[in-house]
């Protein structure tokens, strides 16, 4: 059967053209094996979610009184709270999975400058989130609860709740993650023409006070902590400099414009 002209005839008559409809069935495939990677690594964790969540509140755990514990407000609280933990493990877990998916599905479209640089940016920014996270549990929320600890009135004894507990620390998480792309940003602007490395090296000064402002903004209201959050993101802002030199050398090497069969 011919493509028909959506603008003459019946329009129940047009169809899509073969390359289209390709396009979207291999897009629902991509979809559809990247949510059941997902929800086979959610069902695998359910067994266990219990287990993750007394590992996550372990930097509080070991910061409270002897004796101390959480406590769970709402009625459903311990059954929702280690299910919402299940699910976010099994999406950090998965996301190289799903990262692949989204990759398999552009990358035949792409010229080969184009996936030269396109596949380390994208292994750097999951191994940058995984790393801001990763820095946060193990150096950022020990010294924070040490903090809150020690500033807590006398007489007060200090009982979070599981569920509040679970959404700071994933904040924290998402904001220490996001905080570490800042090589990974600096590249795309670079690639987009937007920023020069010597732009970014005379924004230098601006960008420690914007840097200091954001660490006071995003984590809780103690120096320790703004300053592991503040320096690691000066040091990040140097490293995206020199990422953003090697990206401009590439960019003036002559453009190659075949694609990949």
């Amino acid at each position: 059967m011919s493509d028909a002209d959506p603008r003459s005839g019946d329009p129940n008559d047009y169809t899509p053209e073969p390359r289209l409809l390709d396009h979207l069935i291999e897009l629902r495939a991509r979809l559809l094996r990247g949510v059941a990677g997902l929800m086979i690594v959610f069902l695998g964790l359910l067994p266990f979610a219990n287990k993750l969540y007394h590992f996550l509140a372990t930097p509080l755990l070991a910061k409270l009184p002897a004796g101390s514990q959480l406590i769970a407000v709402e009625v459903a609280s311990p059954f929702a709270a280690p299910l919402k933990l299940a699910f976010f493990a099994a999406l950090m877990i998965s996301m190289p999975w799903l990262l692949y998916q989204a990759w398999a599905f552009v990358a035949p479209g792409l010229y080969k400058r184009e996936k030269r640089l396109a596949l380390p940016l994208l292994v750097s920014a999951l191994t940058l989130f995984y790393t801001g996270c990763a820095f946060a549990f193990f150096l950022v929320l020990p010294s924070v609860f040490g903090f809150l600890v020690k500033v807590t009135p006398a007489g007060v004894s200090m009982m979070t709740d599981i569920n509040a507990y679970l959404d700071f620390v994933l904040v924290l998480f998402l904001a220490f993650g996001l905080s570490f792309e800042v090589p990974v940003a600096l590249v795309i602007l670079a690639l987009l023409g937007w920023v020069t490395p010597a732009q970014l090296k005379e924004a230098r000064g601006y960008a420690i006070v914007g840097i200091f402002i954001v660490a006071a903004v995003i984590t809780p209201p103690d120096v320790v902590s703004q300053l592991m959050l503040a320096i690691p993101m000066c040091l990040l802002y140097e490293l995206g400099i020199i990422a953003a030199k090697w990206v401009a050398s590439e960019r003036a090497r002559p453009a190659d414009d075949a694609q990949e069969s």
